[in-house]
């Protein structure tokens, strides 16, 4: 049996332990970007909506944030976390720059309005500079010319924060339009193009129905393909250029 006594009442209320405060840090901030960005949007994204989101006031925020610009590079940043890419492979190269994309529009589709906020940073910090650096690689593995391989990056990026972005916005407009889905916002717009006078619009009328029967995973790859295939011909006369073959054998005397 213990010797030893209870606490007095006032004793017991003054022992009572108080609520654990979590300490602030740069991703609790970065994880409550991400919660007002999915629910507000990006317009709506501001220091003291993340503040409030984490019930702390605004100044406590520049402890660890110099400001708002400084909050969306570290957004932008946590996009490419555990986002590693292959080894350049000339033999896969293509198979590499598809998987690349993919995983690129996917990531932006997993926030609300992550693409605006993309297409408004720039790839050059220390998180992201190592990801470049490897997407660089990716086309010169496949042997495109320095001058194409630099832009190439360039290209590709802004057609997935293109597309994403695009989404986005007709997401947006479908629920607008009390649209149930994506397949009835099509219907809608293929009898549009349908119903159009064919003497004003001749194309419309008659490739309306091909605009716009395939779903947005088929036309982002289909767009990416024609990158591709647009690319791979310019490492192709790269390598004509390079190693010429004689059209015919000298003759002799």
């Amino acid at each position: 049996m213990s010797d030893e006594l209870p606490a007095l009442p006032w004793e017991r209320a003054r022992r009572r332990p108080g609520p654990t405060r979590i300490p602030l840090t740069r991703d609790r901030i970065v994880d409550a970007a991400y919660a007002v960005l999915d629910r507000e949007g990006y317009e709506r994204l501001s220091m003291r909506q993340v503040a409030a989101e984490l019930g702390v006031a605004v100044s406590a925020l520049y402890a660890h944030v110099t400001g708002k610009d400084d909050l969306l590079e570290l957004m932008y940043a946590r996009l490419f976390t555990g986002w590693d890419l292959p080894t350049p492979d000339p033999e896969r190269w293509r198979e590499q720059v598809r998987d690349y994309a993919r995983t690129g529009r996917a990531k932006l589709l997993e926030h609300r309005d992550m693409a605006r906020l993309s297409m408004g940073e720039t790839p050059f910090g220390p998180e992201t500079l190592p990801h470049l650096e490897q997407l660089l690689g990716l086309f010169r593995a496949a042997g495109l010319p320095d001058r194409l391989a630099g832009a190439a990056g360039d290209v590709i990026s802004t057609f997935i924060d293109g597309f994403a972005l695009e989404e986005s916005m007709w997401e947006a407009r479908r629920q607008e339009a009390g649209e149930r889905s994506w397949a009835d916002m099509r219907e809608t717009l293929r009898l549009y193009f349908r119903d159009l006078p064919p003497e004003r619009f001749p194309n419309l009328t008659s490739l309306g129905d091909l605009m716009l029967v395939s779903g947005n995973d088929e036309r982002f790859d289909l767009g990416i393909e024609i990158i591709i295939r647009g690319l791979a011909s310019f490492a192709e006369e790269a390598a004509r250029n390079a190693d010429p073959s004689p059209s015919a054998e000298p003759g002799r005397d």
